[in-house]
């Protein structure tokens, strides 16, 4: 185990906040984890867990030890008739996962490509896009208890998966780090093309036939051509969850806004934050080195020395602005530290 102090966390956040942490270590195996917690709690101080820092927005120096995880493995474990049992470790980049698993013919998460962060990150949020999210695809996760140092597995539904919700976001926030995630691959395909602007892709790139490339090839176009890139401008993706209402309430909005777009689910219509965050002006607005993406307005971002208080602040005025127009509360995807 390496202790480092005062390190730059510039690196180590997509959105390329330069904050400091008191202390830092790399865990690459669930026993360099255990020593570097047993360290943390010998020093008094709860130790901040890191994965791809891309679902974090740094607001102050951290006065901790900050472990980035890096704990590594792509292994089936099991195969049915049917599936493919894929424990991967919490570490691993998630899109060389989706990668791996195309090259694989594992199939249920090509439509998850291009989404930033790690593997051990993707249960805690539920990460989502186009119709499928890791609940669709999750088989268990073995988990390291901060306190007992035991490792635990936890199953579908004791995760609690909800919309970008999981207990780790709750209940169990900061009690325990994962370290492996099994998912729970098909054999055989079910391709989902009916969301967002895949069919349509899938048509301008020529694709004839269906296959997990093609969804994955469809869905990395559509994502870069809205979403900036991290290594260009500092950013975390999605900033906002899209708020979900109630019928009632959506009826009030189409009739003030008739172009308002819902999809109706179980708790109500949910509404793209996008929308409502550019029909209250924001789209492409920049204040000296922070602003709001021109192409996608649920991106907040860094254009270079930006910093997180300011990103913050931001935050908080779009959304007091979409609350006073249309009366809809949105909130972040983005962890604040």
């Amino acid at each position: 185990m390496n202790i480092q102090e005062n390190i730059s966390l510039k690196a180590f956040n997509t959105f390329g906040i330069d904050k400091i942490a008191r202390f830092f270590t790399i865990a690459r195996t669930v026993e360099s984890l255990k020593e570097a917690i047993t360290w943390a709690k010998h020093q008094g101080i709860k130790p901040l867990i890191l994965g791809g820092g891309s679902n974090i927005l740094l607001t102050q120096n951290l006065n901790t030890l900050v472990i980035k995880i890096e704990i590594d493995g792509i292994e089936v474990i099991e195969e049915t008739q049917e599936f493919y049992f894929v424990e991967v470790g919490a570490g691993v980049i998630w899109h060389e996962f989706v990668l791996k698993s195309i090259e694989n013919n594992w199939a249920g998460i090509e439509n998850l490509s291009l989404i930033p962060g790690t593997v051990g990150a993707s249960p805690m949020q539920n990460i989502g896009a186009y119709g499928v999210e890791i609940k669709d695809v999750f088989h268990s996760l073995k988990a390291l208890n901060r306190e007992t140092l035991q490792m635990e597995q936890f199953e579908g539904l004791q995760c609690q998966f909800g919309y970008r919700e999981s207990v780790f976001k709750h209940e169990l926030k900061g009690n325990y780090v994962i370290c492996s995630v099994i998912f729970q691959l098909r054999k055989k395909p079910e391709y989902h093309t009916e969301y967002g602007a895949i069919q349509e892709t899938l048509e301008n790139l020529g694709v004839k036939e269906l296959s997990l490339r093609a969804i994955s090839n469809a869905v990395i176009a559509i994502r870069q051509s809205k979403l900036p890139d991290p290594k260009e401008i500092g950013n975390a993706g999605s900033f906002f969850k899209n708020p979900t209402i109630t019928s009632d309430h959506y009826q009030f909005l189409k009739n003030i806004y008739p172009s308002i777009p819902g999809y109706p689910t179980l708790e109500g219509i949910k509404v793209p934050a996008a929308w409502l965050i550019e029909q209250c002006g924001w789209k492409g607005k920049r204040f000296g080195e922070i602003g709001i993406h021109g192409k996608q307005p649920l991106v907040l971002v860094n254009y270079g020395d930006g910093e997180g208080e300011d990103i913050k602040a931001l935050a908080l005025q779009i959304q007091q602005s979409v609350f006073e127009k249309f009366q809809v509360e949105i909130h972040p995807e983005v962890n604040f530290l």
